[in-house]
């Protein structure tokens, strides 16, 4: 299908007042939808939540958050339950409020923090398997802000 007011193909869909399916804006300026970051967010909590079960209950790491552990002791059904009842309703919030500039930002902050955690799993992933050189490079980053921070003292 070709829409001449955009100048823009697209194979076997339809564009409705220039936007497609509300994840990407057709008018030029590339941006991902609210709901698209929402879903993503809510996503990489869900595959936050089963490998921290997966590396937990195969004794290579342990539950970072003392609140989270508690409740994982308790079983995995109760963990997930409420790992994805706090992030569902923090993607819910962060979606509804997307007109308020700090909703915005904190949508940012947290597809970034989970990012970064998405990572920490993979070293993780890699030093279960028997390789360890992410953990190295992961460790050497992390110790840069401390090394900086040193040359000041």
């Amino acid at each position: 299908m070709y829409d001449r007011t955009l100048g823009l193909q697209f194979g076997g869909s339809a564009v409705k007042d220039g936007e497609f399916n509300n994840v990407v804006c057709l008018k030029g300026n590339g941006q991902v939808g609210t709901i698209s970051k929402s879903l993503l967010l809510f996503a990489m909590n869900w595959l936050d939540a089963q490998l921290t079960i997966l590396w937990v209950r195969l004794n290579i790491a342990s539950e970072g958050n003392g609140l989270m552990a508690r409740v994982l002791s308790q079983g995995d059904a109760p963990f997930l339950s409420v790992k994805l009842g706090v992030g569902a309703f923090a993607a819910l919030v962060l979606y509804r409020c997307a007109h308020v500039p700090l909703a915005r930002r904190g949508m940012r902050l947290a597809l970034a923090v989970y990012l970064i955690l998405m990572l920490v799993h993979v070293a993780t992933a890699f030093s279960a398997l028997g390789w360890h050189a992410p953990g190295t490079v992961l460790a050497y980053f992390g110790s840069l802000p401390k090394d900086f921070l040193s040359l000041f003292s």
